[in-house]
């Protein structure tokens, strides 16, 4: 019997109840992190730590998306049309919100590695 995970639970990733979810997991959240971060063992061996790190890198990404949106079109102003800045702009948008869904998901993936398990809403 599977468990129930919540909406907004990444799709690669098994429920907390399924053999080698928390392999997954781990992929899962190293794949949200910088590169190089694959490098360091204490990582992949301790999910929860990281995570944190893969939360701590999302809002960073996040803020940048951010801070990218409120000057994009002053920084490309004269050097491309109206309509590449505008194009611009809906990439960093379309990112900010590929960034929130991520975020959901490692929060959900953080709080089912501290332990906690979900279980449905009565509607």
């Amino acid at each position: 019997m599977s468990s129930h995970v919540p909406a907004g639970w990444p799709a690669d990733v098994r429920p907390p109840d399924a053999d080698d979810w928390d392999v997954q997991a781990v992929s899962y959240l190293l794949d949200c992190c910088a590169p190089d971060f694959r490098r360091h063992p204490v990582l992949s061996r301790h999910p929860v730590v990281l995570a944190t790190f893969a939360e701590h890198c999302v809002r960073g990404e996040q803020r940048a998306a951010t801070d990218a949106v409120g000057v994009i079109r002053s920084e490309l102003e004269g050097q491309v049309g109206p309509e590449v800045v505008a194009a611009a702009v809906d990439v960093w948008q379309a990112e900010l919100a590929r960034l929130a869904r991520v975020e959901r998901e490692v929060g959900l993936l953080q709080r089912a590695l501290r332990g906690e398990r979900f279980v449905p809403r009565m509607s």
